[in-house]
């Protein structure tokens, strides 16, 4: 019973989370105004308060008067674009060096393990606070950074799964034909070890995005003034203070997304045969 009601419910929950993503990068479409317009006072004016001042916010002002609604749509588009970015790239690297590994084992499987043994053994975000303070916030350094930490996960998983291919006789013989390191990695490994890796993309996508969230909370994520979900929650943490429920939303949108992203992933690991 609890299945057969929950499965209609992640459905709809998706399908809503969907349509706020097709606004999200469609903001200059939808928004009904720009993101750094000051269109009111601080934390002002909603949909039941519409006066001549307010028209058009749906969700009010946030801390600087700009429409939260449209900041919202904006700072979604930014955030996701930026995790997204960043988990393909860690994909890339995690994939190839992991299935590099299984292959050639032997000294550069010793080195490469070595080396994402170091990488984990710091704390992700210790490491990325001093990689940051030290160049400085910017988003090519931010996706750069995220990507090769998460990239040591998708190694020992790319890695694991690589060795248990390399054992079979239709690799032994494609390796026997002389086909090349590239072309055992993307035409004997990869198509044989999509679900798992459909799994842990959705995994991990879900870690970055809750984690440049948590940078931008900090000030060393999304630098303003553009919309970031994570710096949006710090600026109009205050908002409370004031009974002001201006936090809440942009808190809500990455729980939902995170919460999408998982749904995403088992219907489409359940898909894969």
């Amino acid at each position: 019973m609890t299945s057969r009601l929950l499965s209609p419910l992640r459905w709809i929950f998706m399908g809503l989370v969907l349509l706020w993503l097709l606004a999200s990068f469609a903001a200059p479409l939808v928004a009904p105004f720009t993101p750094n317009e000051i269109v009111g006072s601080a934390w002002s004016g909603t949909f039941w308060q519409a006066t001549s001042e307010h028209k058009g916010m749906i969700l009010g002002a946030d801390q600087l008067g700009r429409d939260l609604f449209t900041r919202l749509l904006y700072g979604t588009r930014n955030t996701m674009m930026v995790a997204l970015a960043a988990t393909v790239l860690c994909f890339v690297i995690g994939i190839f060096l992991g299935f590099w590994a299984a292959i050639a084992r032997g000294a550069i499987d010793m080195v490469l393990s070595r080396i994402v043994d170091l990488i984990i053994a710091i704390p992700s975000l210790i490491l990325t606070l001093l990689v940051i303070t030290a160049t400085g916030p910017s988003t090519p350094v931010l996706i750069i950074v995220i990507a090769i930490i998460e990239a040591t996960r998708v190694f020992r998983l790319a890695r694991l799964t690589g060795m248990n291919i390399t054992t079979l006789e239709f690799f032994e013989t494609a390796r026997l034909r002389g086909e090349s390191k590239l072309w055992l990695m993307t035409r004997e490994i990869l198509p044989n070890v999509v679900r798992p890796m459909v799994t842990e993309f959705g995994l991990r996508f879900c870690f970055v995005f809750l984690f440049i969230a948590s940078l931008s909370f900090l000030g060393l994520g999304v630098q303003p003034p553009i919309a970031d979900l994570g710096s949006m929650v710090r600026d109009n943490a205050p908002a409370l203070t004031f009974g002001v429920l201006a936090p809440f939303f942009p808190a809500g949108v990455i729980a939902a997304m995170a919460i999408a992203m998982n749904f995403a992933s088992d219907a489409a690991t359940d898909k894969i045969r």
